[in-house]
């Protein structure tokens, strides 16, 4: 389903079977000298099928079509290798292009999965069934990276790119500041919340989205072009509602960590999630891989603010209220 939202400015809508976000929000930017295409879809027949529907509808030429892509995850990234033409560009941040190219990515997040308590044969089977891995990209192709406040310019738009990581390392926005339009990939969406998850002994997701949201806050923006759902125009309003959204996950956790020590896993299973499971072990794999993740996030959060202290017990990482 293709949807005209400004003059040359379209949404494709590009189906993802059987996923809770419904579909992927695809953007193109029509111009006499060169095209635009915003995000993909999975690497998948599904996706190809409905991109090319409406690439036909648009009677877009991918031979003088580029594409930029907000960030690494797959249901955005790993299509664009079947699409692109050469010698056309895609334009990617570098954070996220140093840790896809990295060997062995997915495996590497076990070691540190099972040090915060998630079962490790669960954890392989959440990760063979994640849709990252099952339609992921065939290959990856070369990219021009772009930094922060780097212009990318198609007929009378004039995008800024504006670096949000949090919910990847680089996830990066496009801003047109004169038509005052956002392109937000999944840094803001506007009825589910963009998932914050924290794999790794380094960084600090949540705080560098927190500072993302801030860093948007402030822009002029009239009309939010995010990467699913609907389009929408109050994103200060979303953007309040999002950081009470985290600062309540905050306190939830504070108030199961005063119940005891516990790991990241058993953390995650006693937060509250929308989610209609009667208990934690009906919870799928899946859920519960996204559920971990984000606790891990909001764990970190707390432990560098100084209101929890993570140590090392056993092989398991047990967290516990600082003045415990």
């Amino acid at each position: 389903m293709v949807e005209e939202i400004r003059s040359n400015l379209f949404r494709n809508e590009i189906p993802l079977p059987r996923n809770p976000l419904k579909y992927l929000n695809s953007y193109v930017l029509k111009a006499d000298d060169r095209n635009l295409v915003i995000d993909t879809g999975l690497n998948r027949k599904e996706c190809l099928e409905a991109m090319e529907a409406g690439l036909r509808e648009l009677d877009l030429d991918l031979e003088r079509t580029d594409f930029f892509i907000t960030h690494l995850h797959a249901d955005h990234f790993a299509m664009v290798s079947k699409l692109v033409r050469s010698p056309r560009k895609v334009y990617f941040n570098r954070p996220d292009s140093e840790f896809i190219q990295t060997p062995a990515r997915l495996e590497a997040l076990i070691p540190y999965g099972t040090m915060n308590g998630f079962p490790e044969k669960e954890l392989r089977t959440a990760l063979l069934n994640h849709p990252g891995y099952k339609y992921g990209t065939e290959r990856i192709p070369d990219m021009t990276l772009l930094e922060d406040g780097d212009t990318l310019e198609v007929g009378d738009y004039h995008f800024r790119c504006v670096s949000t990581p949090g919910h990847t390392w680089g996830h990066t926005c496009l801003y047109e500041p004169r038509k005052k339009i956002l392109i937000s990939g999944d840094h803001i969406l506007i009825d589910i919340t963009p998932n914050i998850q924290c794999w790794s002994s380094q960084g600090n997701p949540l705080k560098n989205y927190l500072d993302s949201l801030g860093k948007v806050y402030g822009l002029e923006v009239d009309l939010v072009l995010p990467g699913h759902r609907r389009l929408f125009t109050n994103h200060r309003e979303r953007i309040e509602e999002l950081r009470r959204h985290h600062q309540n996950r905050l306190n939830e956790i504070l108030v199961i960590l005063n119940g005891g020590p516990k790991n990241a896993f058993q953390v995650a299973a006693e937060m509250t999630w929308d989610i209609e499971y009667d208990s934690w072990d009906q919870f799928p794999l899946q859920q519960k891989w996204f559920a971990t993740g984000e606790a891990m996030a909001h764990l970190r959060y707390l432990e560098e603010k100084g209101l929890i202290h993570g140590k090392k017990e056993k092989g398991m990482i047990i967290y516990t209220l600082d003045h415990a």
